[in-house]
């Protein structure tokens, strides 16, 4: 889990989120077992007032840029305000199902 833990404190510390979830979903692909490559990230953070969607996604690209570089191979995010995060009573999007490769030729 050391991606996952440095996911969560690097996010955590730049944007003092009001939640955080931050899901490792590697396992709905085609990688081995334990693997930290495929994350969904749910941040609320009134820092992302006024910044459009790209400006958020850009941003928490920036305070992951070496998970990026170096460790993942995909990333999801919901990035939102605590006002978009009320309107939406907490609901997240489900990640759809992997439509590469095969799990078993990745054992």
């Amino acid at each position: 889990m050391k991606v996952q833990k440095s996911i969560e404190a690097k996010v955590a510390a730049a944007l003092t989120p009001a939640y955080l979830d931050v899901m490792n979903e590697s396992h709905m692909h085609s990688v081995p077992s334990g693997s930290e490559s495929h994350f969904k990230l749910v941040i609320v953070s009134d820092k992302f007032d006024g910044l459009t969607r790209v400006k958020r996604h850009q941003t928490v690209n920036g305070i992951l840029e070496q998970e990026l570089r170096e460790d993942l191979h995909a990333l999801s995010m919901e990035t939102l305000t605590t006002e978009e995060w009320e309107k939406r009573h907490g609901r997240t999007f489900d990640s759809p199902a992997c439509l590469g490769g095969s799990k078993t030729d990745a054992t």
